[in-house]
């Protein structure tokens, strides 16, 4: 699984702006090919700072949306920002669930 995560520091004035854009965003992303979640989150103490978190199936599935337009709309929103997106790219090689918690609470 990859995971990536982008996070935007948006203009005060462009906030509305940009939230459009990114909800709009959600419901088309989340069924490209490989997309296993795509979600936006705003920060509750400073409604300016954003982050898109997405998990995708494959690198290759990742590299598709990274070129595709809607990709490229985000990127052209480099204008509303504060400063240039930070965007990682995490390879996860193990996934953990529930069974994890529940190992760890039942050794004490």
């Amino acid at each position: 699984m990859i995971v990536v995560r982008i996070s935007l520091n948006v203009l005060p004035e462009k906030q509305l702006e940009v939230m459009q854009t990114l909800l709009s965003m959600i419901e088309p992303v989340g069924k490209e090919t490989g997309c296993l979640n795509y979600a936006v989150f705003a920060d509750i103490e400073d409604k300016c700072l954003f982050s898109l978190l997405a998990e995708w199936e494959t690198r290759e599935d990742v590299d598709r949306h990274i070129g595709s337009q809607r990709f490229g709309v985000l990127l052209g929103s480099r204008t509303l920002l504060c400063e240039p997106p930070q965007i990682r790219i995490h390879t996860v090689s193990l996934s953990e669930g529930m069974e994890a918690v529940h190992a760890v609470r039942d050794k004490r």
